[in-house]
């Protein structure tokens, strides 16, 4: 996994977290760190975590490396 979909994958679970605190408390923790919905960083950090899921959506459909390991025939010595 690169760097770039670690980081994805954090802004993913941030995004996550954010939306189950809305479902569950209608708590709006981004909101609230960063001034309310309509002020500029809590709409960057929201466009953030939104490319960050579409960068993930690669990994969905990426082979697992299990998946590959296994394919690979062994050889014994």
């Amino acid at each position: 996994m690169s760097t770039i979909q670690r980081i994805a994958l954090v802004l993913t679970i941030i995004g996550a977290i954010n939306w189950g605190l809305v479902g569950f408390f209608q708590f709006d923790l981004v909101a609230a760190i960063f001034g309310g919905q309509d002020s500029a960083l809590a709409r960057i950090v929201y466009g953030l975590v939104g490319i960050a899921g579409l960068i993930n959506l690669g990994l969905l459909f990426a082979p697992s490396e299990e998946a590959e390991s296994a394919a690979e025939p062994r050889t014994t010595r």
